[in-house]
């Protein structure tokens, strides 16, 4: 079961043991292998949430994620020359009002994804607002600030992690992510009501057939459904 997020006012130190600190450089030398395969096809990917942050469990998630609409096929060329094995391949769309993302997958817990239509800026911040790591971030172990599930500010310290419950200091959470406070409410405003009536279905999510790319499922979903249509086209 996930835990829920935080509303009052609360603040600790986290002190990392031997055990969290070899987990965390495992899981972050996988995302780096990934990393390296897409930047050796000048594709540049960031490594967002506990692992940018790094206050990982055994169950995190090892989520790259390439920031700009690009070819399919180079970010699947540029995995398969890695020998990075593919599992499944979806086309996913959180609402109808959300850009569609391709998402590659190579396990159960690790995935690689990008938009396939242009994203609007709080969707963008989403991945900052969790806190987003670069492949310099990664290679030098520094971690970043982000906020996890339960609506606590991750802040690294050099023996773990200070955390701090946002809510009610949006406004000086998104000045120390750099990003909007809109961005902010609209994450409180997320995971408030994930807690209050649970998790919620996608609006889209197709796995691609064999031999099919990307680009072609999101056309025949354009085609099949207005709502994608439109969303393709809302953005300039």
């Amino acid at each position: 079961m996930s835990k829920k997020p935080r509303r009052r006012s609360e603040y600790r130190e986290v002190v990392y043991d031997d055990e969290h600190w070899a987990l965390l450089k495992t899981l972050r030398n996988k995302a780096l292998q990934m990393m390296e395969a897409l930047e050796f096809f000048h594709l540049e990917a960031v490594v967002h949430g506990s692992i940018a942050r790094g206050d990982v469990t055994q169950k995190s998630d090892i989520d790259v994620f390439i920031p700009s609409q690009v070819s399919s096929f180079m970010v699947e060329t540029a995995l398969e020359k890695a020998g990075v094995p593919v599992n499944r391949r979806l086309v996913v769309q959180a609402t109808p009002t959300y850009a569609m993302k391709a998402y590659i997958e190579i396990d159960q817990n690790t995935s690689v994804s990008f938009p396939l239509m242009k994203m609007r800026k709080v969707e963008r911040e989403f991945y900052k607002f969790g806190g987003e790591a670069s492949i310099k971030n990664l290679r030098n172990g520094l971690r970043v600030l982000g906020v996890d599930k339960q609506l606590m500010l991750i802040e690294p310290i050099r023996d773990g992690h200070r955390e701090s419950a946002i809510v009610g200091r949006e406004g000086h959470v998104a000045k120390l992510l750099e990003i909007s406070v809109e961005t902010v409410l609209d994450r409180v405003h997320a995971l408030l009501r994930r807690d209050e009536v649970g998790r919620t279905g996608v609006f889209i999510e197709k796995e691609l057939s064999a031999g099919e790319t990307f680009e072609m499922a999101l056309k025949r979903l354009a085609d099949q459904n207005p709502a994608v249509r439109r969303r393709l086209t809302s953005l300039p």
